[in-house]
């Protein structure tokens, strides 16, 4: 079905009714893989008990994870790829039974791309707190029954740490690049300052150092969207029918979130004023184009997405500090001295270039010194998923150098 396209990977574009007819039905109370969904192409590794950072302990903590290509038999060539908020483990490949979204990053993975999976074994885990099969808050609990509510606060060094464990699990030592986008950006240049000693080559993708006040304040805004939400119910809502869950608060999440994902010159010159029919939004009841296409993607959004999460997710992208305990920012980047892409988006207004300044700068083998990769284009903080050919050229450059 085409909704089951991501929205991050493709330019906004108004909505047609046949479109809007497909979310006509009921969202479910969590759009959350559960055990017992069909597992599509994932695989699941078991990392043990983990502690958080806070403390909280995590018992039976399992990654869900896919991979493309084979592993060399030196194992010396392996590629670890992560996510962004929304993202799973699905790179590349169509949507299916247990997989609601086609891949995220097509065009990029596959044999003869940037990602080169006849050269390389590129490996994609689903994030801890995620909800694409890694452990998390629609899992279940100790208890057998959901997490819900409980599930404990994360960070991204705690993230991180389950994806050190994971990579220790499946048997790699040493990874020939770590790279992501945006949170999975943030993951990258955690996992080069945690442990340098196990990356080759790093490339970060419109993420900063460390999140600002702005991003948290607009994160802090989602996240008291999805709580205001009478159907969250603390977050004990997945017992709840089809159209009795938190969808309302998550759909204005996700609608707020992609005024920052976009860039204002795509949203005019898509848009404009256009009013999406003939009744008009002038004291008649008609919308504004624009408005549809935020509805429509909200709406969406909550059936292949969970409340609870999306809360960890955001909540874990406000920790982000890479310099927290390290001596600042600096201290903490000069540990990596691999080579390292560090890729910003003129137009992202999430993550602006100068938070890819910072990262370049302290990086010792950043390929461009002290300036980022600065990529020109109107898609905002999503380009770096929809401007694959551009993005590709430079992963490229990465993986030769």
């Amino acid at each position: 079905m085409d909704w089951q396209d991501s929205e991050d990977t493709v330019a906004a574009r108004p909505v047609t009714d046949a479109e809007a007819r497909m979310l006509v039905g009921k969202p479910p109370a969590s759009g959350a893989w559960r055990d017992g969904d069909p597992a599509g192409a994932r695989r699941f590794t078991g990392i043990g008990t983990m502690t958080t950072e806070a403390g909280a302990r995590l018992p039976g903590v399992r990654i869900a994870w896919e991979s493309w290509g084979a592993l060399s038999p030196r194992r010396d060539n392996a590629v670890l790829v992560l996510h962004a908020l929304t993202g799973d483990a699905h790179l590349t490949g169509p949507a299916g039974p247990g997989q609601p979204t086609a891949g995220w990053w097509d065009g990029v993975v596959g044999p003869g791309l940037a990602l080169d999976t006849d050269r390389y074994h590129v490996v994609a885990p689903n994030v801890l707190g995620g909800c694409g099969g890694t452990t998390g808050p629609a899992s279940l609990g100790p208890d057998h029954q959901e997490w819900g509510g409980r599930f404990p606060y994360l960070t991204i060094r705690d993230q991180v740490a389950a994806q050190l464990a994971f990579a220790d699990a499946i048997g790699i030592e040493r990874w020939a690049a770590v790279i992501g986008g945006s949170m999975g950006g943030m993951h990258a240049l955690e996992w080069a300052v945690t442990a340098p000693e196990r990356v080759d080559r790093l490339a970060v993708l419109a993420a900063p150092a460390r999140s600002t006040a702005d991003s948290i304040a607009l994160n802090s805004v989602q996240t008291e969207a999805v709580r205001a939400d009478q159907r969250f119910r603390g977050g004990d809502y997945y017992g709840a029918a089809d159209g009795d869950g938190p969808h309302r608060g998550l759909a204005l999440a996700r609608r707020m979130a992609l005024l920052n994902y976009r860039s204002p010159s795509e949203l005019n010159d898509r848009f404009g004023r256009s009013w999406q029919s003939e009744v008009s939004p002038l004291g008649h009841h008609g919308r504004f184009a624009v408005e549809s296409y935020l509805d429509f993607h909200g709406n969406r959004f909550t059936r292949r997405f969970d409340a609870n999460s999306y809360i960890r997710l955001v909540d874990a992208m406000s920790s982000h500090d890479v310099g927290r305990d390290r001596g600042g920012v600096d201290a903490a980047l000069a540990r990596f001295t691999g080579p390292a892409l560090v890729l910003g988006i003129d137009s992202d207004r999430l993550y602006p270039v100068a938070g890819q300044r910072v990262v370049a700068a302290g990086l010792p083998g950043a390929l461009d010194g002290d300036e980022p990769v600065v990529l020109a284009s109107d898609f905002g903080h999503d380009a770096f998923l929809i401007e694959r050919d551009a993005v590709g050229r430079r992963l490229v450059r990465l993986l030769e150098a």
